[in-house]
Order: structure tokens, then sequence, then C-alpha cells
């Protein structure tokens, strides 16, 4: 087969060899707003230490620098456990309830995910998902700063803060505020979405939650599903990572046909968030990221 031969890449891509996503002068963690410093911009249900914000990343941390391009061959798969991976550390984004966030916090503290949830991010700062965060003593951030208010982060400050917190990899579960260039420069190939459709169809500004599911019924599609994607500067145009089919009954109604997805959902990231702790996303030579399986690490999703 024809892929066979191809190369594939792992990790972030080299600023040099991706022009459009240089990485910012504020990757260096010297940079801390003098906002952060207070304990008013990050929530906590525990005591809160202004000092542990302004540490440097950890020597080695995949946030303090750029790794070189590791490349491979189909023939020559990597089969790493985790004994020998680094855990990594995950910012997850919401904006509701945070089901998706709280499936990724479980399967992280019970080990199927290689990672922990170091920190969450919100634009409101009373939705179910922060309240669920601060009683774990998950630090909380407020992001975009509310209209008249002086709590929130800017873009700068936010990307100072998840350097900081050492984070590898993003995680949009419900987050419905367009993501910054700055940070979607600060952390190429590092952060992922998802959706309750099957993108691209049903997908763009002003398709979220009861919407999509509504849309879908009413186009007379047979199938949706939840898909990850990686996130780009537009709304649902990233790289599409996984999907998952869920068929369309005769007489769904939007909620019928959301919670058959959000459950879809639920397993679907957590696989997802597993293979990205454990380095098992490779990017073919035309750009489009797989799935290495675990099991068998000759088999591509």
């Amino acid at each position: 087969m024809e892929a066979q031969s191809r190369v594939f890449r792992l990790s972030s891509p080299s600023p040099a060899k991706n022009p459009k996503l240089p990485l910012l002068h504020t990757h260096n963690s010297s940079y801390i707003p003098s906002n952060i410093q207070s304990p008013k911009w990050v929530s906590l249900k525990t005591q809160f230490s202004p000092a542990s914000l302004s540490s440097s990343p950890k020597k080695g941390s995949s946030t303090s620098c750029v790794k070189a391009l590791e490349t491979e061959t189909l023939s020559t798969p990597r089969n790493d456990s985790n004994a020998t991976i680094r855990k990594k550390n995950l910012a997850v984004f919401v904006s509701g309830g945070g089901s998706n966030f709280r499936s990724i916090h479980e399967a992280a503290a019970q080990g199927t995910v290689h990672g922990e949830v170091v920190v969450l991010v919100t634009n409101k700062p009373d939705c179910g998902g922060a309240d669920y965060a601060r009683d774990r003593g998950i630090p909380v951030i407020v992001f975009p700063k509310p209209k008249n208010s002086d709590e929130g982060f800017s873009p700068e400050d936010l990307v100072a803060a998840l350097r900081t917190y050492n984070v590898d990899f993003i995680l949009l579960a419900g987050y419905l505020k367009l993501i910054p260039p700055k940070l979607i420069r600060a952390y190429p190939r590092s952060i992922l979405n998802i959706h309750p459709s099957l993108l691209p169809a049903f997908g763009g500004k002003g398709y979220y939650g009861m919407k999509v599911h509504k849309a879908v019924i009413a186009s007379g599609a047979r199938y949706s599903g939840p898909t990850i994607h990686y996130v780009d500067e537009e709304y649902d145009t990233g790289r599409i990572l996984a999907q998952r089919v869920v068929p369309v009954l005769a007489n769904d109604t939007a909620e019928d046909l959301a919670a058959r997805v959000l459950h879809e959902e639920h397993k679907l990231y957590v696989e997802v968030a597993a293979a990205l702790c454990e380095e098992r996303i490779l990017w073919r030579d035309d750009g489009v990221p797989l799935i290495q399986s675990k099991e068998n690490p000759n088999q591509y999703t």
C-alpha cells in the first residue's frame, strides 16, 4: 500500500516548517503579566499561591522548548509504554456543565489517560464545569475578560499562565468562544475541540448545542455523531482527528439525538486524550493526523 512508505511526523512542527504558526515571544515564562500575581485572577477553592504562577516551566517540558521533529515510517511504528512517556499536563476549556471535562478528568484519575488536568479555562465562572474543577482543587481561569469587569485574562495573560502551568495540550470541551490567534500560534497542533456532528457537515459559527441536532434532523441525514478536530483560527475547520457514527432514528427529537451523541462523545474524547498523552498521534505527509492503535502499532485510524 502506498501509505506504507509515507513518512510520519510526531509532536509539533518546528516553526521554520510552519511559518503560519510561529511561537510567541511569550513562550518563555519570564513574561508573567502583573495581574496574574493577584489571587483574584485565578479561582481556587483551595489556597492559591501567586508564587506558583511565577515559576519557570519544568526543564524538558514540551512547553519550554520545541522538540526537533522525529520521523519514522509505518514499517517502524512507535511502541512506547506509559512507563517511558512523561505524563502530560492538560488544560480544559468549558462554557457549561463540562460533562466531557468530567469524563477526561475521571479517566486521568483512574490512569486510563496518561495525563493530568492542571487548569480549567472558562468564559462563565459560575458554570457547572468551573464548580466541578474548584471542588477538586483545579485552578479556574476566566477567559476572555468579561465586559465591564476587571476579572479575567487577556490573550497574552492566558498564554503566559498556560506556560506557567507547563500545559502540553489544550482540550476544548463545550467552549463556545473563538480561540484567539495568539493562543493557536503558541500551541501549534496542540489544541483539540469536540463538535456534536460529523464535520464538515453542520459546523461553523452558530452551530452549537441543540442547534446542531435540530439542523441534522431537519436535513433528513441518517447519521450524525461527534467529531474531534484540531483547532485553527475559524470555527470547526481544523483537521479532523476522530469521529464516531451515531444513527439518526426516524422519530428522534433533538434531545434524543443529543443524548445519543453525547454518550459517544464521552467515550471518544477519553480515547483521543489517551492517544494524545501516549504520543500516538501521527501526521501523514499530506497533513492528515492519524491515531496509532495501542494494541496493534501497525494499525491507524
